[in-house]
């Protein structure tokens, strides 16, 4: 092994649902570098490591959002339309 691995920053799998994972990528978003970042990111998957992120967090919001939407709503049935009066 290089000794370069010891010195370097650790390898840590990207979870979306970690806040301060979603930080330091809002953070590279932000500077264009992983320079500000603590650690080196991988992704599960075989790809690019962007757009795999962007999926992820993609993926994270729009479950969260229609989750949220879900519970807080009842389904009610819809009522039929009124008729319209119309005098004689």
């Amino acid at each position: 092994m290089s000794r370069l691995a010891y010195w370097g920053r650790p390898w840590v799998v990207f979870d979306a649902t970690n806040k301060q994972h979603r930080r330091w990528f809002a953070e590279f978003q932000k500077y264009h570098t992983w320079g500000h970042c603590p650690v080196r990111f991988v992704v599960d998957e075989q790809g690019e490591l962007l757009s795999s992120i962007q999926q992820q967090l993609i993926e994270y919001y729009v479950s969260k959002e229609f989750k949220e939407r879900n519970e807080s709503k009842e389904i009610r049935p819809q009522r039929k339309p009124r008729k319209k009066h119309v005098p004689a």
